[in-house]
């Protein structure tokens, strides 16, 4: 089953967004969780939800799965609840698939295995 593993957010200042993110949550930098540029936060105290702060990206949910036969089953899975696939330009290795909800928000399903 999918799990809500990264909130994207779309910001116009990376540094000023986490700055205030950081304070206002009480959440500190985490590196390696998203796998690029992208400042990626978590509470201080361990569990919680990650927030990812991204220029270029849209708002979004990124849900997690541990392989790649879960990703393939809960992509078909989504689709079937009135999810649509998006086309997409994927890097070579890309490790996440993007789908449309029923209202047209975009998601991942990020296959975190390999991380």
């Amino acid at each position: 089953m999918v799990r809500i593993g990264t909130v994207v957010l779309n910001v116009g200042n990376a540094r000023r967004a986490t700055k205030f993110w950081t304070e206002a949550l009480g959440y500190k930098v985490h590196d390696g969780v998203v796998g690029d540029e992208t400042p990626v936060l978590v509470p201080e105290e361990g569990n919680g939800q990650a927030i990812a702060l991204d220029e270029t990206d849209r708002t979004h949910l990124d849900l997690h799965v541990t392989g790649e036969a879960e990703q393939r089953s809960e992509v078909e899975r989504l689709i079937s609840l009135g999810a649509r696939r998006v086309a997409w330009d994927y890097p070579p290795d890309a490790d996440f698939v993007v789908l449309a909800d029923p209202e047209g928000n975009l998601f991942c399903v990020v296959n975190t295995a390999g991380r």
